[in-house]
């Protein structure tokens, strides 16, 4: 298997993995959260989505995107699971897109903005990416219990 090969699989079955537990939730579970100051539903899978574009962003494109407070607001402007489901599946086909279209030599190449993952090799957002999403299946989960729901298991 190659390095590409090997990456995309990674993405793609982190995907896969979140869409399980997102497909726990139905439209009307969109908004929410156990607490006010807590992303929704909507908010967990839409900042799940941004986070991907971000990771994208900041190793093959401008740069880490700082504006953290601005990109806290677009996700919580966010109040469809469906809009949200819609912006995860783009933004992991545009890092499935970005890791097959980078050489080898552009995936083993540093970050060249260092700020976020020190320098870390451009691959190293496929990492970055399945870990953060991990994060937020788990505190989806977790909302779902809180709702009386049983979430799907991710890996069958």
């Amino acid at each position: 298997m190659t390095i590409h090969e090997t990456l995309v699989s990674q993405l793609r079955s982190s995907l896969k993995y979140f869409q399980a537990t997102a497909s726990t939730f139905t439209e009307e579970d969109s908004g929410y959260a156990p607490q006010p100051e807590l992303y929704t539903v909507a908010g967990h899978v839409a900042h799940a989505a941004d986070s991907v574009d971000w990771f994208v962003e900041g190793a093959f494109g401008k740069g880490w995107n700082m504006d953290f407070e601005g990109m806290i607001a677009a996700v919580r402007a966010v109040t469809s699971l469906a809009e949200a489901n819609a912006w995860l599946e783009r933004a992991y086909e545009a890092a499935v897109a970005a890791v097959e279209s980078a050489t080898e030599e552009e995936l083993l190449a540093s970050i060249p903005d260092k700020r976020i993952m020190g320098g870390a090799p451009r691959y190293a957002i496929v990492n970055g990416i399945s870990d953060h999403s991990a994060h937020h299946r788990g505190a989806l989960t977790v909302y779902a219990r809180l709702m009386g729901k049983t979430p799907k298991m991710p890996y069958s």
